[in-house]
C-alpha cells in the first residue's frame, strides 16, 4: 500500500513544478502571436527605446513630474514624462561606459526623487561568474540632464552575488541602501562550516551620495533572490522588508525598523505560513506605510495549507500584525503584487495568468484594510510582461505595467 502522507508529498511537489513552470511562462518564455509582434519591433530597435526596455521602475517627483530610470543595451536610461505617460523625454544615459544589467522582475534599476530635486538612482551590474554582482549607485543634481559617474556601494568587492537592491531616500536627504550579500557564504565555506542562504546588508549616506558608510549587516540567512524593499517611516527612518529563512528552509518574511539613522532594530517575524522549500520562489515581498504610521505588507507563499497572495498590516511598528488577508485567484497564479498607501486609501494591484493571458488587477480599501472592493481588471496581454507597480502623484493613484513593444502606460485607480 501507499503512504498517504508520501502521496501528499509527492503532489505537492509536483504542484509546486507546475505552479512555478506556469509562473516562469508568463514572466519569461511566453510568445504568442503578440509577443512574437513586440520581439520583432523591438529587434530592430537600434537605439535606448523605453518600450522594449528591461524593468523600468517609476515615481513622480513633487511637481508630479513622472521620472523612469530602465535598462537598454547595457546601460541604465533616465527620462521623464510631464502629462502622465502620453509623451517621453529623450532619454538620458546614466553609466557611459556599457556594462551588463541585472533588469528583470525582481532586480531592476531603481530611482527615487529627493525633496530637493536630485535624482538617486541604483541597479545591479552583472558580473563575470553566475549570480555574481555589485550594487552600482549614480545621481543627477541638475534635473536629469547628467549624471555622476557609477560607484560600487559594496565595500566587499570580490566576485560574488551583492544583487537585489532597494533604495530609498527621506526628507532629510538620507539615502538608503539594502542588498541580499553572500560575503559571509564565502567566509563560512572557507571555514569549512555550513550557511544558508544569502544576508541582508546596508550601506548610508548623509552627504546626498558623495559617499556611503561602511557597509553593516542587518541579518544572515536571507533567501538569496527575492527582492529586498524599503519604506521610510513618518519619523524619517527606513523599515525593510525581505523573504526570510526561518528554521529548516521555512522561507517566510522578516522586517526591521532602524532604531537610529544608522542603526536597525530588532528583527521581526512577519509571515508564518511555513512555506518549506529548499530553493528561492523569485517572488519577495511588498511594503507601504501611511501618513498615520501604519505599515501595509504584501507577500506572496506557496505552502501546502496557506498559499497565494497576503495582506496585512500593523499599527505598532510589527509587534503585532492584523490577520492576514488572502486575495487573488491562485489557480491563476496571482502573484507580485504590490501595495500603496495613502492615508486611510490602499490600493493593492497584482498580475495573473490563465494559460494564456496575463491580467493586471487591482482592488483598493477605504478603511486602511479593514474591508475591500472587488477586484478590478485594468488591462491584459498574451505578449511577455513586467511585474505590476504602484506609483502616486498629490492627486491621483495609478498602477504602472510595461508590455514589452509597447507603450510604456499608467492605469489610473482613482484619486486619494
Amino acid at each position: 500500500m501507499y503512504n498517504g502522507a508520501l502521496l501528499g508529498q509527492v503532489f505537492l511537489i509536483l504542484f509546486c513544478l507546475v505552479f512555478n513552470a506556469g509562473a516562469v511562462q508568463s514572466e519569461h518564455q511566453h510568445h504568442d502571436h503578440a509577443a512574437m509582434v513586440a520581439d520583432s519591433i523591438c529587434d530592430k530597435q537600434v537605439g535606448p527605446s523605453l518600450s522594449c526596455a528591461n524593468a523600468p521602475s517609476a515615481v513622480f517627483d513633487k511637481k508630479g513630474r513622472l521620472w523612469l530610470a530602465w535598462a537598454f543595451a547595457e546601460h541604465v536610461y533616465v527620462n521623464y514624462s510631464d502629462d502622465k505617460g502620453k509623451t517621453y523625454s529623450t532619454p538620458v544615459v546614466v553609466n557611459k561606459v556599457a556594462e551588463k544589467i541585472y533588469a528583470r522582475g525582481e532586480n531592476r534599476p531603481k530611482i527615487v526623487i529627493a525633496d530637493n530635486g536630485h535624482i538617486y538612482i541604483s541597479w545591479t551590474q552583472q558580473l563575470s561568474e553566475r549570480f555574481s554582482g555589485h550594487i552600482r549607485f549614480s545621481r543627477s543634481l541638475d534635473g536629469g540632464k547628467h549624471f555622476s559617474d557609477p560607484i560600487i556601494v559594496n565595500d566587499h568587492q570580490v566576485i560574488t552575488s551583492h544583487r537585489f537592491d532597494a533604495l530609498a531616500v527621506n526628507q532629510r536627504g538620507d539615502i538608503y541602501l539594502a542588498w541580499l550579500d553572500k560575503r559571509d557564504l564565502l567566509k563560512a565555506k572557507a571555514a569549512g562550516q555550513p550557511y544558508n542562504g544569502a544576508a541582508l546588508y546596508y550601506a548610508v549616506s548623509t552627504d546626498g551620495g558623495i559617499s556611503f558608510n561602511t557597509n553593516e549587516k542587518i541579518s544572515d540567512n536571507t533567501c538569496q533572490c527575492c527582492r529586498v524593499v524599503i519604506a521610510i517611516d513618518k519619523d524619517q527612518l527606513p523599515v525593510v522588508l525581505w523573504r526570510h529563512i526561518f528554521g529548516d528552509n521555512v522561507r517566510d518574511h522578516a522586517m526591521v525598523k532602524f532604531d537610529s539613522q544608522m542603526k536597525p532594530g530588532e528583527v521581526l517575524r512577519v509571515s508564518h505560513d511555513q512555506w518549506q522549500v529548499e530553493a528561492c520562489p523569485h517572488h519577495g515581498p511588498g511594503l507601504s506605510i501611511a501618513d498615520d504610521g501604519r505599515y501595509h505588507l504584501v507577500w506572496f507563499n506557496n505552502a501546502a495549507e496557506r498559499h497565494g497572495l497576503f495582506y496585512a498590516n500593523t499599527f505598532d511598528q510589527g509587534k503585532t500584525f492584523s490577520t492576514p488577508v488572502s486575495f487573488g485567484n491562485y489557480k491563476a497564479q496571482a502573484a507580485h503584487a504590490q501595495v500603496l498607501a495613502l492615508g486611510k486609501a490602499v490600493f493593492l494591484v497584482w498580475k495573473e495568468f490563465d494559460g494564456k493571458q496575463a491580467t493586471l488587477i487591482s482592488m483598493n480599501s477605504s478603511d486602511s484594510g479593514k474591508t475591500w472592493t472587488q477586484p478590478q481588471i485594468l488591462a491584459n496581454t498574451t505578449g511577455d510582461s513586467d511585474h505590476p507597480l504602484l506609483i502616486a502623484d498629490d492627486k491621483k493613484v495609478y498602477a504602472v505595467w510595461h508590455r514589452h513593444g509597447q507603450h510604456y502606460q499608467l492605469f489610473s485607480l482613482g484619486n486619494h
